[in-house]
């Protein structure tokens, strides 16, 4: 996979925030070296954030957003403002703009003290900074001009130490595999399934045990039980998509470890014990209860649709009740979660490892129980606790044998 393809969710995502007519689009658009962002001496330009995908040396495959002032003002000022917050929850590293002519102000203060209340790794960008000198711009600060190109090299490669890319992601598959071992993944080829290519875990799942030194077997559900015991050897691991997990399952012999994509990728994305424990919700869901089925994308949903149609069937029988369910997708996550008793989020392959994070403390700051696809499917279907075998720890919340 090269450079230009490597998904959003794995990009550095690089937030630009200031307050209006400090020159963010400017130094945007000096920064990229194209004209990403309009540009215009009128207050309030940018309305909505702007996204580039793009690789930005030193630093490598990035995201850069652009953001509408944080000092906008009115109705609609409010809701950009609103989405200028709401970008904080997927930046790895801000840069503050400030107009070095003007100073901070009390909007750009209380940026500060949101990157900082959100451990948001940030530099100040001092901009116009060919018109007036900078101030002291300390250890978080860099002179530059979006118009002349002054400082504008020091600001990337500073931005390329503030990241530690390394630390963005948990483990995927790769430790739990040897070279030699053969990990079969079993993956359903349905209406659901995008014409000619695998979806993004699957992708990633093959790539990593490759890493590994591992064989990856790629089998559909359907041939699964004829292909297993033609391997000659039994798999060091099967990973099997949700949807047929039950399926799986009872063709598994009990000795073979198993478990989901979408386990996998709450783990890579760092939030599976909290899934684990969340599980255990769909046990207490009585009439009335409100559930919020939340995906990452968006996409054309089928008459079987497993977010609008199979999961609601499922846990409706689980409980015995009638639960009332909620859905959101791609961008689109409600900020007041209390009228909920859960939060089923899918594998978030799509969504950036920090937004998924922000999500996941929303459901544990309403305190809410927050689980994914994968997750819940094991527990409903009984076998949660095997689906854990490769992460004993994990495996040992589950109650029962």
């Amino acid at each position: 996979m090269g450079l230009n393809d490597t998904p959003s969710a794995e990009r550095v995502h690089i937030g630009f925030f200031g307050r209006r007519n400090a020159g963010k689009s400017s130094l945007v658009n000096a920064v990229t070296g194209q004209e990403l962002s309009v540009v215009s001496p009128v207050e309030g330009t940018t309305t909505d954030p702007v996204r580039k995908a793009m690789e930005l040396l030193p630093l490598g495959p990035v995201v850069i957003i652009d953001t509408p002032g944080f000092d906008d003002e009115g109705e609609l000022g409010e809701l950009r403002v609103r989405r200028t917050r709401q970008i904080l929850a997927r930046a790895d590293c801000a840069v503050l703009v400030v107009d070095a002519g003007r100073g901070l102000t009390p909007a750009d203060r209380q940026l500060v003290e949101l990157f900082r209340g959100r451990q948001l790794p940030y530099l100040v960008a001092w901009n116009k900074s060919d018109l007036v000198p900078a101030p002291d711009t300390g250890e978080d600060g860099v002179a530059v001009s979006a118009v002349t190109g002054q400082g504008v090299e020091e600001l990337k490669e500073r931005l390329a130490r503030l990241v530690k890319t390394e630390d963005r992601t948990g483990a995927l598959v790769g430790d739990l595999l040897r070279t030699g071992d053969l990990a079969v993944l079993v993956v359903p080829i349905d209406k659901s399934a995008p014409k000619g290519r695998l979806i993004l875990p699957q992708q990633q799942v093959i790539r990593d045990a490759l890493e590994a030194g591992a064989a990856p077997v790629v089998v559909r559900e359907t041939e699964y039980a004829a292909v297993l015991p033609s391997l000659g050897r039994p798999p060091a691991l099967v990973v099997t998509d949700s949807q047929v997990f039950g399926l799986v399952a009872r063709q598994t012999p009990a000795e073979i470890p198993l478990t989901s994509f979408s386990i996998l990728m709450a783990r890579y994305k760092g939030f599976l014990e909290t899934a684990v424990r969340g599980a255990a919700a769909l046990d207490r869901l009585k009439d009335g209860d409100r559930v919020l089925i939340a995906e990452g994308c968006t996409h054309h949903r089928q008459c079987e649709d497993i977010g609008t149609v199979k999961l609601p069937r499922w846990i409706r029988e689980h409980a015995g009740a009638d639960i009332a369910f909620d859905t959101c997708s791609g961008r689109d996550f409600p900020e007041d979660l209390s009228p909920y008793r859960l939060v089923l989020h899918c594998g978030a392959c799509m969504l950036h490892q920090r937004e998924v994070q922000y999500r996941r403390r929303c459901a544990l700051d309403a305190g809410v129980p927050f689980t994914n696809y994968g997750t819940a499917i094991a527990h409903l279907h009984g076998i949660l606790r095997r689906s854990l075998g490769p992460f004993p720890a994990l495996a040992a919340l589950v109650p029962g044998g």
